[in-house]
């Protein structure tokens, strides 16, 4: 959410989905999906976890940020720093998609 809001001070919309299951988001017929993701927007996916299941909501042209190893510990603002999992990175990865 700060991502989304630093990119409208710049003047960039952006539209932010939640999606704790992807296993009932897609159980959902293509009306709701398309509704929730529409075609032609880049998309950007956060996961505080492997980036691997996200591909295929965000395309080829999508950007992914997460955690694809394991073994560090530390409090989670921490990690998310030290991972790069950041409200700059979010908008970063956002700019490099439009």
């Amino acid at each position: 959410m700060a991502a989304q809001k630093s990119l409208a001070e710049q003047g960039i919309a952006v539209r932010v989905v939640s999606m704790p299951s992807t296993n009932v988001f897609d159980r959902q017929d293509a009306a709701y999906k398309a509704s929730v993701l529409p075609a032609g927007l880049p998309r950007i996916a956060v996961e505080a976890g492997s980036t691997d299941g996200w591909y295929k909501y965000v395309g080829l042209e999508g950007r992914v940020i997460g955690i694809d190893r394991f073994g560090e510990s530390a409090p989670a603002g921490e990690l998310f720093k030290y991972f790069g999992i950041t409200a700059d990175a979010v908008v970063q990865a956002v700019k490099s998609v439009l």
